[in-house]
């Protein structure tokens, strides 16, 4: 192996850089990207480091560990430490040395080739209890119950289990791909995924916002047959899945039921939030109910990065029926991606964004940070303010503003969308621009009312809260401004850049600007939600407030 020329330095802790400015840097990262998470993304070398989670997530999804060090020694500057091979081929081999299976005689057990593996957890505090009467030196029954637990504290101690136990099919319910419409097929990657899925039984597709994530599931129905459970962010994405089922699929309105805080429709496919499945009353969940009002046999997860603690407990207990993820990023900024990994399924496909974009499915972007200066006034305030408020005051600097009124004039006529995290400065900016804006306040009639006139073209602008970060599909917008965001969340500036990337009818770019109030937290932690981004190959360009009219398009 000649070694000498390539973009990466592997180091022995498992992390891993990578030279932006080397002729083959996006061939590394496409190849990283499997096995490999970016942590540091500053102007000229990336971090990345090689996780347990990562290598098992490579593993399900069909990679070997020949490959992962092919593509660490094929792209390294100098030879890999020895060590880190022997830890990246041990790694991957745990995944799938236990397995989950049904006797016909027990029914469900864990088995494994290797006795010793077995006497391990059965002497384990947690996973004991988890387990029955053993069968013999490789296998013993488990409580069909804890399928769903057992996987989760098999995945903590580094022996994640391979569940080939099957599911149960559920109530049959005839669901197909519309073949009416002829302005669209079923992409290459998305029917590669459909099947990725159906062959793993259960588990997470990732695809960037504007990909067709519906369509997968609508896919996915297809190939299942039966009654479908889909879980959504928020009424107005549940919406605009049936509206997406109405047009894809032979699925009448009359079998599409939804489950939210106006309605309580429980039909063959039903469509729930998130909010009402995890609301309590009385201490309890009483929409826990719905999981048992019909025979499931598929439940899909639309943004599964989001999906709240108690559907975590829920989804423990429904480890015998299909379960769909879908995502455009499998980070979580609450660390939970090993519970998406054990009650989920494992990553079944990821569609690199770049590729996806140069294939033309994909807007092309460009993102930009614009940086601005806080006045006297606000830097005193932020000196000596506590370190909780600090991000807050430089977020909501003043001279963000007048960036905003600077760069919908730089785009004027083309939809825009100015989103942010604060109440009171979007506010202040809607009344500034005269724009409306769609917040937690707004009902679901007006944001739709909203929503379908910025999509008609009658409105050029629209100022919107967190609430729009997800599952809204306003294809035409082609300008984001960001002023504010949830403090350094990765997962929130991938969805954003994510409402600009539906392909534009003039094929025309997209621009996503994020405003920055230099030396403070703002920046800081702009610099850390920028990090996903970066693993998928966006650079941002760095702009001066001031030279926002030397924009050159």
């Amino acid at each position: 192996m000649a070694f000498g020329d390539g973009p990466l330095i592997v180091q022995s802790d498992k992390t891993v850089l990578l030279e932006i400015e080397h002729p083959r840097a996006g061939e590394a990262r496409a190849a990283l990207a499997p096995f490999a998470e970016l942590e540091r993304a500053p102007e000229h070398v990336h971090t990345y480091r090689i996780t347990p989670l990562a290598l098992w997530n490579a593993r399900a999804a069909g990679h070997d560990a020949e490959q992962v060090v092919d593509a660490l020694e094929k792209f390294s500057r100098f030879p890999v430490p020895q060590p880190l091979l022997v830890d990246v081929a041990e790694t991957m081999s745990r995944y799938g040395r236990l397995r989950l299976h049904k006797h016909p005689a027990h029914g469900l057990i864990l088995e494994t080739k290797e006795p010793a593996i077995l006497e391990e957890l059965l002497r384990h505090k947690k996973i004991r209890p988890l387990l029955g009467t053993r069968i013999d030196q490789e296998s013993v029954i488990v409580h069909p119950s804890e399928r769903g637990r057992l996987k989760q504290e098999l995945t903590k101690v580094s022996w994640p289990v391979e569940d080939l136990a099957g599911y149960v099919d559920g109530e049959a319910h005839p669901i197909a791909l519309s073949t009416q419409n002829t302005d669209w097929n079923l992409r290459d990657y998305q029917r590669y995924a459909t099947d990725s899925f159906w062959e793993g039984g259960s588990g997470v597709v990732v695809l960037p916002c504007g990909a067709g994530k519906t369509i997968v599931g609508a896919a996915s129905m297809a190939k299942a047959q039966t009654t479908t459970l889909i879980l959504v962010t928020n009424t107005v994405a549940g919406r605009q899945w049936r509206d997406e089922l109405l047009k894809r699929t032979t699925l009448t309105p009359e079998e599409i039921g939804e489950y939210s805080g106006e309605r309580k429709e429980i039909r063959p496919v039903t469509i729930a939030t998130y909010q009402v499945v995890t609301r309590k009353t009385k201490g309890e969940y009483r929409a826990l109910e719905l999981f048992d009002q019909r025979d499931w046999g598929l439940i899909i997860y639309d943004e599964v990065h989001l999906l709240p603690a108690p559907v975590f407990r829920m989804t423990s207990d429904l480890q015998s029926r299909r379960r769909l993820g879908l995502t455009a990023t499998l980070v979580r900024e609450d660390g939970r991606e090993d519970d998406v990994f054990s009650l989920i399924g494992p990553k079944r496909y990821d569609a690199p964004w770049k590729e996806l974009e140069m294939a033309g499915y994909i807007a092309t972007a460009e993102c930009v940070e614009v940086r601005t200066t806080m006045t006297d006034a606000e830097r005193m305030v932020y000196a000596t303010a506590e370190t909780r408020d600090r991000y807050r005051l430089a977020a909501g600097s003043v001279g963000k503003q007048r960036v905003v009124e600077k760069l919908l004039d730089k785009h004027a006529g083309q939809p825009a969308l100015i989103i942010g995290a604060y109440i009171d400065q979007l506010e202040e900016i809607a009344a500034r621009i005269g724009a409306p804006l769609i917040d937690g306040k707004t009902s679901t009639r007006k944001r739709e009312e909203l929503f379908d006139a910025f999509r008609a073209g009658e409105l050029s602008t629209l100022v919107v809260s967190k609430v729009a970060n997800f599952s809204i599909d306003l294809p035409e917008a082609a300008v984001a401004v960001q002023v504010s965001g949830t403090f350094g969340s990765r997962q929130e500036e991938a969805q954003r850049l994510g409402r600009l990337l539906r392909p534009k009818a003039d094929g025309g770019e997209a621009h996503f600007y994020t405003i920055v109030a230099r030396d403070s937290l703002d920046s800081e932690y702009a610099a850390h939600r920028q990090r996903f981004l970066a693993e998928q190959g966006y650079a941002y360009r760095i702009l001066d407030a001031a030279d926002i009219d030397s924009l050159q398009f």
